[in-house]
């Protein structure tokens, strides 16, 4: 046997991999999402940590054992197979008991992982922020908890350690229930004061105030491209699944000279462990604070109709309803992408259902086409959004005045000894902005 298939029995990964999408023959396809389609998002997902995909497959199975999932014919068949293609690791497109995770590396002397298990790899290779990555560590500790103590090596060797996913002697393997609890808690309070520290950066923001434009989608949806042709900037942006975990901002000039801050934000995904759920609900509060929402989808997916449920359920969770239900005109703006990848005809359809509502814009993120009709959306959006309100400020504060003519439409002013009494258009956040920097000017 080779070296590569010694390796795997000696409980290392020989980088190749095998996924399988578990299907109950009775299952409804309720979603709108065939098996083949959630077989290659699995797969999608095992290629972002940079496994080489021997082989996938769509498993059907009569029913679920409680001890491997699988039935006995399909554990013995994917035996032979991870045998004969030297498979050092196995996803199971589905979340796995301990007890069934660890038959199933018993029985097939391959390392094994779940869907959870897999998108926390994911997530931990990824997490670049502080917050990111208590998040990640976090999550992971109370998936690890569950099945007391698990080694996170299975990766080691051709990605080598990251983070609190390190490679083999590290104390963590060593640990108990009892010292994970303490972790827990430890982590727990640490991103308290993450978080109550960016609320105190999100309240500086609107002292320093700008328009929160935030960029929601599904994973891979090309959020980050499009971030990136807008501002100029260079965050990551790959074809692959989860290429952005830590929430990034840039400012960027409107067509009418407003700035505004752009805000890139994690991606979503269907079925996302609850632990992720959770912990990552934090990085996604820059979206309730948004002043615009823009969500990106995939036009040329075939699963992006499923894809946009998805991102809506989250975005209801959040408490977002108000937006989701509002009118096309006031609404979130659906960023329609990747209309360089479709066909003449899907394209053609794309483009006029947008051109006739005033929620959509297609694009291209790749190309640029479509970027500039993104950008007057936005514009017009908050244009029409103003309220005429008289406002009185201290002659002296002309840092004041000066941001009440850059950011709203002056209708009027007339001055006394003391004060400028200034009739303006303002949007309701803007005028909100305004209010919260008055003790600063008082002080």
């Amino acid at each position: 046997m080779s070296g590569a298939g010694s390796e795997r029995r000696n409980g290392h990964s020989t980088g190749r991999a095998l996924v399988l999408h578990p299907m109950p023959k009775s299952a409804p396809v309720s979603d709108g999402r065939s098996p083949e389609a959630r077989l290659e998002e699995a797969t999608g997902l095992a290629r972002a940590i940079d496994l080489t995909i021997a082989h996938g497959e769509v498993v059907r199975l009569a029913r679920m054992r409680p001890a491997t999932l699988l039935g006995s014919g399909a554990v013995e068949r994917c035996g032979k197979l991870i045998e004969a293609m030297e498979i050092g690791v196995v996803v199971v497109d589905a979340v796995l008991s301990p007890v069934q995770q660890r038959n199933l590396e018993k029985a097939w002397k391959a390392k094994v992982i779940d869907r959870t298990g897999l998108i926390l790899e994911i997530f931990g290779a990824r997490a670049r922020t502080r917050e990111g990555q208590l998040q990640v560590e976090l999550a992971a500790l109370t998936y690890q908890r569950s099945r007391l103590v698990r080694s996170w090596t299975h990766l080691e060797r051709q990605r080598g350690g990251f983070g609190f996913l390190g490679g083999p002697g590290e104390s963590q393997l060593e640990m108990d229930r009892r010292l994970i609890g303490d972790r827990i808690v430890k982590l727990k309070a640490e991103l308290e004061e993450v978080k109550r520290t960016r609320g105190l950066h999100r309240r500086a923001r609107q002292r320093v105030p700008y328009p929160v434009v935030a960029f929601v989608g599904y994973t891979n949806a090309g959020k980050s491209t499009l971030f990136n042709r807008i501002t100029g900037s260079g965050v990551l942006a790959k074809d692959l699944l989860f290429a952005t975990l830590d929430p990034t901002m840039r400012t960027v000039k409107l067509p009418s000279g407003r700035q505004v801050i752009l805000s890139d934000t994690v991606g979503f995904i269907s079925d996302l462990p609850t632990h992720l759920v959770a912990a990552f609900r934090a990085t996604l509060e820059e979206v309730l604070g948004a002043d615009i929402v823009i969500h990106v989808r995939d036009m040329s997916h075939p699963d992006s109709e499923a894809q946009r449920v998805d991102v809506e359920a989250v975005l209801r969770d959040l408490g977002l309803d108000a937006l989701l239900d509002a009118d096309a005109d006031s609404g979130i703006i659906e960023a329609r992408n990747k209309i360089d990848r479709l066909d003449a005809e899907s394209r053609a359809r794309v483009v006029n259902e947008a051109e006739r509502r005033p929620g959509a814009v297609a694009l291209s993120a790749i190309t640029g086409e479509g970027c500039d009709r993104l950008l007057d959306r936005i514009d017009r959006r908050l244009a029409r959004s103003r309220q005429v309100v008289e406002l009185s400020v201290d002659l002296a504060d002309g840092a004041g005045i000066a941001w009440l003519y850059r950011h709203g439409e002056v209708l009027g002013r007339r001055d006394d000894e003391a004060k400028a009494h200034i009739q303006v258009g303002l949007t309701g956040p803007d005028l909100a902005r305004f209010e919260a920097r008055k003790p600063a000017i008082a002080s």
